[in-house]
Order: structure tokens, then sequence, then C-alpha cells
């Protein structure tokens, strides 16, 4: 299986930091924070990584080359950031059947096995990681509408969140989720959004369903996140 690994962007939140390099070179526990994600990629069974690149790239291929640890890397340039669906359109070249999309900016305390696991059962299509949080953290990110133990539908930040069930920057996709990226228009943001087009999927019939995470995460957007994050680690 094949690891889409969305790293492009600026991390301006993680400033000075970034100043000269991109958020995944920012070092969490003495390692850059995208050598965390592509361990816990290894660890769930990927055996070739994609990594999206934008900011600073040289720095981020420099540093990995062609390879993290046996694994093959390669490298696709997102040069315009228009949301995460649009980073995972550009890895289409080099993916050929289901693959994890795994955040470049995510630390996990513990693995991400059960969804990909839960995702290789011929009754289903996709699976999300997801996660339950307070009904005010749920207004800031995707929230995962289920009915009947399937994913009905993704909302981004929304107003009057349906459900208390988050996406953790997890998913396990079928490759028809690049057609359903082209078909996107931008939302009221401004980008292409993936829960959008995991949308497209559930409509067209897919079957995604939620796999619940309880081991702990942090998204690692602002300074105070990394000691988040290392206490994480621990």
């Amino acid at each position: 299986m094949q690891g889409v690994v969305p790293a492009a962007g600026e991390g301006t939140r993680l400033r000075p930091l970034t100043a000269d390099k991109p958020k995944g070179m920012v070092e969490v526990a003495g390692k850059p924070l995208l050598t965390h994600v592509f361990e816990t990629l290894l660890d769930a069974g990927v055996e070739e990584l994609v990594v999206v690149v934008g900011y600073e790239m040289d720095a981020i291929v420099s540093h990995y080359g062609d390879d993290f640890r046996g694994v093959p890397v390669t490298y696709v340039h997102q040069r315009e950031q228009e949301g995460l669906a649009h980073a995972v359109l550009q890895a289409e070249p080099h993916v050929d059947s289901q693959f994890v999309v795994l955040n470049g900016d995510n630390v996990f305390g513990d693995g991400i096995g059960a969804a990909v696991e839960r995702a290789a059962e011929p009754d289903v299509n996709a699976a999300l990681l997801v996660e339950e949080v307070t009904p005010e953290a749920a207004r800031e990110t995707g929230v995962v509408e289920v009915e009947e133990g399937r994913v009905m539908s993704l909302v981004e930040k929304p107003d009057e969140p349906p459900s208390r069930l988050v996406t953790t920057g997890c998913y396990v996709l079928p490759a028809e989720v690049f057609e359903a990226c082209r078909l996107l228009c931008p939302s009221a943001r401004g980008e292409y959004e993936l829960s959008d087009a995991v949308g497209v999927l559930v409509r067209a019939g897919a079957t995604v369903e939620p796999v619940r995470y309880d081991g702990g995460r942090c998204n690692v957007n602002a300074s105070e996140d990394i000691e988040r994050a290392e206490r994480l680690l621990e």
C-alpha cells in the first residue's frame, strides 16, 4: 500500500521556526515532524511514500532522499496550495490502488493500522480514522456524519456540527477519489476540500466507514503544539 503525505504548506503559525524551512522539518522530540508521520505509515504497512511538497521543498528532498528506512519516496510538487483535495490530486500519477492519506503535521500516540485493516475488508471502499471531541472543537474542523455505522457526509467547520466525530487527518481511500477531486468546486474558504471528495464517493454509492481512534493525537500548527506532541510521544 502507498501512503500520500501532504506537506506543501508554509506553516505560517509556526514562524519563526518556519521562516526558512517547511513545517515538516520542524523538530518534535528530536526528529523532524515528517519523520514521525513516515514512521506511523510504515508501522501501518505502507510500502511506498508519496510526499506532496511545496514551500522550501528542497529541505525535505535533501533530508530524506529517495527512500526512508528502505521504503521508496517519491516527491510531487504542489505549486499552489489550493486545499487538501488539490494536494492529494497531485499524487495521482504515482498511485494505482487503495492508499492512505496522512497529513504531514499530525503526531499520533498510537498507530493507524485499524483504519487500514478495516478498509481492506471486501465490503468497504474507504475508511476514515475519527475521534470524538467537544462541540466547540467540532466547529473548528471536519465533522463526520454517521448513520448505521457508515459515513454519510463530512462537513468542514460547521456552525452546527451534525456530530462530535471529527477527522484526524488519516484517510484510507480508493483510487476513484482522484476523479471525485476533479469534480469539486472551491469551498467557501476558496479551497478544494478532501471532505467534499469523500462526499462525492458516498453519493456515488461507496461504502465509507468511520474507525474510532482513542490513542491521542496532536496537530502541530503552532509552537505550543510542539510541547503537546512531545508529551504524547513520551
